[in-house]
């Protein structure tokens, strides 16, 4: 199968108080297209340092992160943005609509971005996939945390990325929410073929995934593919 996140011998460290603070150390593994992983482990284990690496959002101290063939290494912060507007879909713990859009229209930001034409019709479809076609024209203030988090599972799929990184999708939501939610995304990520990358602490949600990768104070202690018979 093809790769296409290969990430080599990464190191981040932090300046702290006059001494380097070490936040990953020394991690390296390669997901394959079209496959879904978990990065899990507690807090302070480097979770959402690694993911922000591997999403271009951040540069790592040491190593090397290649994203969809492309190394990220040696980009600027613009041509960081590029990579990520081709490719990549984000999913957050606290949503981050953008407030003074619609639904809709927050759907249509990434679209726009692209320079897309004729693009709500497109919105439009992705917001009634995750069942919030009535809801088009409400602003994010005018919705529940369960309803926030659907548009943005909508918002990102709309530019259709080649990889998905979900940061605590289902964090600030309840049990039933969260079901829901995480039905959602499996299901679009599946009629997409997006590869996935969830960062949680949920191991009922890690568990839905091909794979997990445990961190522990900034190095990979388990990795674990699932065998299908």
């Amino acid at each position: 199968m093809e790769t296409i996140l290969n990430i080599k011998e990464v190191s981040k460290h932090y300046e702290s108080a006059g001494s380097a603070l070490t936040i990953l150390d020394n991690i390296s593994f390669s997901i394959q297209k079209g496959s879904t992983v978990s990065i899990t482990g507690p807090s302070g284990s480097g979770k959402t340092t690694l993911l922000g690496l591997c999403a271009g959002l951040d540069r790592s101290s040491a190593g090397s992160i290649e994203l969809n063939t492309i190394v990220l290494d040696k980009l600027s912060e613009d041509e960081r943005a590029a990579v990520r507007n081709r490719y990549v879909g984000f999913i957050f713990q606290n949503f981050q609509l953008l407030p003074t859009l619609t639904a809709l229209e927050n759907i249509m930001v990434p679209l726009e971005l692209r320079g897309e034409k004729d693009i709500r019709p497109r919105a439009m479809e992705l917001l009634d996939k995750v069942g919030l076609s009535a809801r088009a024209g409400h602003y994010p203030v005018q919705l529940s945390g369960g309803e926030q988090q659907r548009v943005s599972l909508a918002r990102a799929f709309s530019n259709t990325p080649a990889i998905l990184f979900a940061d605590e999708p289902t964090g600030n939501l309840d049990g039933e929410t969260s079901e829901k939610v995480i039905k959602l995304l499996f299901d679009l990520n599946k009629e997409a073929g997006t590869t996935l990358i969830i960062v949680t602490h949920d191991l009922d949600l890690a568990s839905r995934t091909d794979r997990i990768i445990r961190l522990k104070g900034g190095v990979i202690i388990a990795d674990e593919q699932k065998t299908y018979a």
